[in-house]
């Protein structure tokens, strides 16, 4: 790569690209994304690592060794400036030589909030913020939320029939075959990519799912599956609870739910939590929020039924939102995918931005994020 090719955005895009991969697997820190530059040749990259550490401006200096001396640095967010189980990287960025830095965002998290970028500038370094800001607090998102709200990101998955259903009316048939195996792929992918799978009680007694990672080179990946089960209604011979052991499940109840079921659903390896509920008495959503993010959890796919998505939409709590319509009509009596006041406020402007839409094999995928 020569010099007078790349811009500061251009080479900001790609640690953003590269933060991607750890997306799902460094919870409760941020998955940042770093790239090294020195005389237009990128000589060092690293991204957040497993469980958070080491982070990714030490591996990409790593990476580097000798060359990081007298390079460039672009980084996702803001060096850390806060002394955890690993020394400051604003300190780390400082002894290996640098000499300028370029940071999408400054870290909302009261432990730098403005240390860090300002470490770099006291040691003499060139330090230009906001490069690609936008793209960059998109994937920082879950940490932003988590930091400045208390609560995680939540992308919502929508699948609906080409006549707008979610599933059967019938309570005895409910379940809907609607999107073909490209998406269903797509979907898998998703879930690797967050710390969380979360339904509503619904569709676990509907669809008794699974809500594990099935894809080729993800099989190590075990997002926490998370059921809204207001009154403890989850069978004990569901695929969750039997697998519970295995691969954690979290169900969250309502205060005054039944001391018998939630003491059975333990045995089974299950783990209950309880918080308030909303004035129809269902879980608070928010509340179920806060208790993920108190745990760690800062991303989260919500793969709730039509009553979940539209309580979600309608408090502003959707984030992200894919909608998945397949090819074919119901063409009978069913659960439309979302409230008509859910919809509105999908195409409100205001509330959301349709930022893509693309194919999936034969079915249309659109994504939605909430204004910020």
């Amino acid at each position: 790569m020569s010099a007078g090719h790349f811009s500061d955005d251009d080479y900001m895009a790609a640690a953003i690209a590269y933060a991607r991969r750890g997306l799902g697997e460094t919870a409760p820190n941020p998955s940042v994304g770093c790239i090294i530059v020195k005389d237009g040749v990128i000589v060092g990259r690293g991204n957040t690592q497993k469980g958070g550490r080491p982070h990714a401006e030490t591996v990409a200096i790593a990476d580097a060794g000798q060359a990081a001396r007298g390079a460039t640095l672009y980084v996702t967010l803001e060096p850390c400036s806060h002394h955890g189980v690993t020394g400051p990287c604003a300190n780390a960025i400082v002894q290996a030589g640098l000499a300028r830095v370029v940071s999408a965002l400054e870290d909302p998290d009261p432990r730098v909030a403005g240390r860090g970028h300002e470490i770099l500038r006291m040691a003499g370094l060139d330090v230009r913020v906001g490069v690609q800001a936008e793209a960059a607090l998109r994937g920082n998102l879950g940490h932003i939320l988590r930091v400045t709200q208390g609560r995680p990101m939540v992308t919502l998955k929508l699948a609906q029939t080409a006549d707008g259903f979610a599933a059967s009316s019938n309570q005895h048939d409910q379940r809907l075959m609607i999107t073909g195996q490209a998406a269903n792929n797509r979907v898998q992918i998703m879930r690797a990519l967050h710390d969380a799978i979360m339904i509503g009680v619904g569709t676990a007694l509907g669809d008794d799912p699974l809500l594990t990672v099935r894809a080729p080179g993800l099989d190590n990946r075990a997002p926490l599956r998370v059921v809204l089960d207001s009154d403890l209604r989850l069978p004990l011979r569901s695929r969750l609870v039997s697998t519970a052991k295995d691969k954690p499940v979290l169900v969250i109840a309502g205060v005054g739910a039944s001391d018998e079921a939630q003491r059975a659903l333990q045995a089974a390896g299950v783990e209950v939590i309880l918080v308030a509920r909303d004035a129809a008495g269902h879980v608070d959503l928010n509340g179920a929020l806060q208790a993920l993010g108190a745990r760690g959890i800062t991303r989260v796919f919500s793969e709730g039924g039509p009553q979940v998505a539209a309580s979600l939409i309608t408090a502003g709590l959707a984030d992200d939102i894919v909608l998945i319509r397949g090819e074919k009509p119901f063409g009978g009596a069913g659960l439309p995918t979302l409230s008509a006041a859910a919809r509105q406020l999908l195409s409100d402007p205001s509330r959301f931005s349709h930022v893509s839409k693309t194919m999936a094999g034969v079915d249309h995928l659109s994504r939605y994020e909430r204004v910020l």
